[in-house]
């Protein structure tokens, strides 16, 4: 079975002023399209032919770049859509993840605070993330080119594209304002929320 491009769950529009149409047009449409078709080229015929996205990731890690980048950047696109919304942002929180936040960053204001952070400081492109560890624990890192937290051992939460063609159409250089922006406005902390219920228990 061949990976297939996920459509977007609101309309184009939806995220707007914080996300333009012209960015989700060119970010899903363009981008997301070309790590899905890459992909699917890249693995006919070899050892991750038929296996799942998440095994694909593992399996290349650090054997095959190629493969390795598409079906990272796959895998994190397939998330980061649902991962905003219009309305989002903001201390709406689920108490379960909010819990761990108190717990584990030293609360909500620090969390958003270091989370940001990650983002400003990933120098190039990557992402920002707050994933749960093999240990269990909540953290917040940040990750180059199509790099997750699955590598690590551990479960992602929650990322952003911190990628130049997630915002630049939007805001030009100014990656800190997208991040405030994107983070106060356009998170789905429900989709959070199902990430940490449908992380990996050992």
């Amino acid at each position: 079975m061949a990976f297939e491009l996920p459509s977007l769950p609101y309309a184009y529009e939806a995220l707007e002023p914080y996300m333009s149409a012209e960015t989700l047009h060119y970010h899903h449409d363009k981008h997301h399209k070309a790590y899905v078709d890459n992909l699917n080229k890249l693995i006919q015929g070899t050892e991750y032919d038929g296996l799942g996205l998440e095994e694909v990731i593992k399996k290349s890690f650090g054997k095959n770049a190629g493969v390795f980048n598409n079906a990272a950047q796959d895998f994190n696109h397939i998330h980061f859509w649902p991962w905003m919304k219009k309305g989002g942002g903001g201390k709406k929180v689920p108490g379960s993840v909010l819990a761990l936040i108190d717990r584990d960053l030293g609360g909500f204001d620090k969390f958003r605070n270091d989370f940001i952070e990650a983002g400003k400081t990933q120098f190039g492109s990557g992402w920002a993330w707050l994933a749960l560890n093999k240990d269990g624990k909540l953290e917040v890192t940040k990750t180059p080119n199509g790099e997750n937290p699955l590598v690590h051992g551990g479960w992602p939460l929650l990322g952003v594209d911190v990628w130049e063609h997630s915002y630049y159409i939007d805001y030009r250089n100014e990656r800190p304002k997208y991040l405030d922006a994107w983070f106060d406005n356009l998170i789905n902390w429900d989709h959070v929320e199902e990430m940490y219920a449908s992380a990996p228990r050992t």
